[in-house]
C-alpha cells in the first residue's frame, strides 16, 4: 500500500471541506503536522462539528490513512 505524506493529504482534506454542500464546513481550515491533521475554525452546532471531522476521515481513508491522528480543534458558538 502507497502511504501519502501529510503535507499531501491535506490539501485534499482541505478541498473537500470547501467543496461541501454544507455552507459552515467551507470555512473551516486543516492543518497539517508530522503525523497528524488539525481541524479548525468556527461553526454553530456540534452535528457541524462531527459532520467536517467526518468528511476529513473518508479522505484520509481514500489514502490508507486511516492510523493518522485526526485533532478537531472545531469550536461550537
Amino acid at each position: 500500500m502507497t502511504r501519502v505524506s501529510t503535507a499531501d493529504l491535506q490539501p485534499r482534506a482541505q478541498a473537500a471541506l470547501e467543496e461541501s454542500p454544507i455552507l459552515e464546513l467551507r470555512v473551516l481550515r486543516v492543518q497539517g503536522r508530522e503525523k497528524s491533521l488539525m481541524l479548525c475554525g468556527r461553526v454553530s452546532s456540534f452535528y457541524h462539528k462531527q459532520l467536517a471531522q467526518e468528511v476529513v476521515r473518508a479522505v484520509c481513508r481514500e489514502c490508507n490513512e486511516a492510523d493518522l491522528e485526526l485533532v478537531n480543534s472545531i469550536r461550537v458558538e
